[in-house]
């Protein structure tokens, strides 16, 4: 077991130790590349980079994965360490809030292990400083004590390997960017993928699904794979309660809508946002702010969770004066997209 830190939350776990957001996360996650589905460039390139560290025994370059959450970038992170076979380090941004934390993190690294952290746009600028000579210099100097008696001590630490994960790469600092080697995004998946991750949960969890009910989760999943596991969880229960245990569209169909998850994959906050935009402001444009009071929800909440699907999907558009709703996302709530 790792030593918590003050605050009673470790500074990093081991890949079998992973933090999960559900119980069945961690048998979910695939454990290869070749079980890891869609994502195919960015699959591809972090397999030449490791394949070609491996050959010549050093570690992986510091690479940055970006994109909304819930696509596969920490099941990629603990993916890179089975195939260099090396351990994971996982964190997260917020945690490391002072230059002893990072230090402590960094020190505790052996050669070659493979530190992730999530939500890397987080860490505290004054911290993010001393990550620099870390990446490239493999030390970092730190201040002990103050005025008359302050002093440098410098700390040598192993080669490793920083995966940083982002959902908001527009917010990292161009000297911490350019000191990845690799930046890749994962983008939403496509109701293909979704379906054979879907299949391939029901299967790890011993749940009969036909291909009309397993595409029925999957084109309401958000074309992402966290959503579309948490979607199987949910009908699974559904499906053993209302029904004989399989997944059929109509026993889909039922406990999406008992989630209230419509047929585009949008949920309450999803259609309240549109229906704010589009009736409150008279279809826009409206300041994330204003919009966010007016919905019930913070603004980093709508900006990191809600807005990505709606602009992707073509539901919302971000100008420099606001958010406005496309005709698209008027006719997704039901309201005829001449409406003033």
């Amino acid at each position: 077991m790792n030593e918590p830190t003050e605050k009673g939350v470790d500074y990093f776990a081991s890949a079998a130790t992973a933090p999960l957001h559900g119980q069945n996360e961690s048998i979910l996650r695939p454990p290869s590349f070749d079980e890891f589905v869609g994502q195919k460039k960015t699959v591809e390139r972090l397999k030449i980079m490791s394949g070609a560290a491996g050959k010549r025994g050093e570690p992986l370059n510091h690479i940055l994965l970006s994109g909304p959450p819930g696509l596969g970038k920490t099941s990629l992170s603990l993916i890179l360490g089975a195939e260099m076979e090396r351990e994971v380090r996982i964190t997260s941004g917020p945690v490391v809030e002072k230059a002893g934390d990072l230090a402590g993190m960094l020190t505790n690294l052996q050669e070659g292990d493979i530190l992730f952290i999530d939500e890397i746009h987080r860490i505290p600028k004054t911290v993010e400083e001393y990550l620099y000579s870390a990446m490239e210099d493999y030390r970092i100097d730190i201040m002990i004590d103050q005025g008359p008696n302050a002093r440098s001590v410098r700390l040598e630490i192993p080669r490793f390997t920083l995966v940083g994960a982002t959902t908001r790469s527009g917010l990292l600092t161009a000297p911490l960017r350019s000191r990845f080697t690799l930046q890749t995004r994962l983008d939403y998946y496509g109701p293909e993928d979704l379906l054979r991750i879907v299949t391939r949960t029901c299967q790890i969890l011993g749940v009969k699904v036909d291909p009309d009910g397993g595409h029925e989760i999957a084109r309401r999943a958000r074309g992402t794979p966290r959503i579309a596991n948490n979607l199987v969880n949910f009908v699974r229960d559904y499906a053993e309660e209302k029904g004989d245990g399989v997944i059929t569209k109509p026993i889909a169909q039922a406990a999406l809508e008992l989630l209230e998850i419509d047929q585009h994959g949008l949920d309450e906050m999803d259609k309240r946002i549109l229906r704010a935009i589009a009736q409150h402001y008279k279809g826009g444009p409206v300041g994330v702010n204003t919009l966010a009071i007016a919905v019930g929800e913070e603004s980093d909440t709508l900006e990191e969770v809600h807005e990505p699907f709606l602009i992707q999907s073509g539901l919302i558009q971000r100008t420099p004066q606001g958010r406005v709703i496309t005709g698209k996302g008027m006719a997704a709530i039901g309201l005829e997209a001449s409406q003033d």
